[in-house]
């Protein structure tokens, strides 16, 4: 099994990855890039699905979970609207510039 994390104090380093493959011998933590901001969409919408469908979590029977699930999804496909991000096309193009310009001169060749 293949657990995706973040690089959260929670989950980063060996020490997780040795914590948690004890406890679960198949399991794999893969750890995202540290700039991954394209994770966030995906993380938004399941904190969403957290807090309006699964809390709180008074199912009788899984069916009942995967109903509740599929209603939200076609629900939510209908409400959804785009994230308003903040970190710009021209915020990255000054960004790579800086970092351009801090790297130290390759050596001729």
């Amino acid at each position: 099994m293949f657990v995706i994390v973040d690089n959260g104090s929670a989950h980063r380093g060996q020490r997780s990855i040795d914590r948690l493959q004890g406890a679960w011998p198949n399991l794999r933590l893969v750890h995202t890039p540290v700039h991954a901001s394209w994770l966030n969409q995906a993380e938004i919408y399941f904190s969403v699905v957290q807090r309006k469908v699964l809390i709180p979590n008074n199912f009788a029977e899984l069916d009942d979970v995967e109903q509740r699930l599929r209603a939200f999804v076609r629900h939510y496909e209908q409400i959804a609207q785009p994230f308003k991000w903040k970190f710009t096309r021209d915020d990255l193009h000054k960004l790579l510039a800086r970092a351009d310009n801090d790297r130290p001169a390759q050596a001729a060749a």
